[in-house]
């Protein structure tokens, strides 16, 4: 049973090497992220369960370090304050706690990386169309369809599964391609 785990998730990981479409598209999201830091923008996160840690987890790539001792990078997760989260999730609609964040914190030239296994997420579709609203570029990390999302985003990293848990490895694996590409080239 462990090593068919295993292998399901090295499966995964073997077709996303063989998908040149969206190997090309990780390659885009880390000129953009590059391009977004240069000139002093920042990159916002968003996810529900353990794609909100994935999400903390990257954002925390950026703002401490990768492999560099560099100076760091302006990234946050929009789920870290529970006391924000709590007061918008109770006083307004758990669908807006991120949406709101984005209206408050983002501009013009920053992008929000949102990750969705399902990419149905109505918090995270609504965060989308704010971060639009304002002119930020969007990133959805998404499973194999990409949801809802697929259509709202402006680039798609879908991994070709439909398992959750390989998905969201697969999530990391590729968030951690695009710290490492990003401070490379920063630094």
């Amino acid at each position: 049973m462990i090593k068919d785990i295993i292998q399901a998730s090295i499966h995964t990981k073997a077709k996303i090497l063989e998908n040149q479409e969206l190997l090309a598209t990780i390659e885009q999201v880390v000129a953009i992220v590059v391009k977004a830091f240069k000139e002093g923008n920042k990159v916002l996160f968003c996810g529900n369960g353990g794609s909100a840690a994935d999400a903390q987890h990257l954002a925390a790539e950026f703002s401490g370090r990768f492999y560099t001792d560099r100076d760091p990078l302006p990234s946050e997760a929009l789920h870290c304050n529970t006391s924000y989260l709590t007061a918008v999730a109770n006083d307004y609609s758990y669908d807006v706690v991120y949406s709101r964040m984005v209206k408050g914190m983002g501009k013009k030239g920053d992008i929000l990386i949102g990750l969705s296994t399902s990419g149905n997420s109505t918090n995270i579709i609504k965060a989308i169309e704010v971060a639009h609203e304002i002119g930020m570029t969007t990133v959805c990390f998404t499973g194999e369809t990409g949801g809802k999302m697929k259509g709202l985003c402006d680039y798609l990293i879908n991994v070709p599964s439909t398992d959750t848990p390989r998905i969201q490895e697969s999530h990391i694996m590729i968030g951690h391609i695009i710290c490492q590409l990003t401070e490379e080239r920063l630094f």
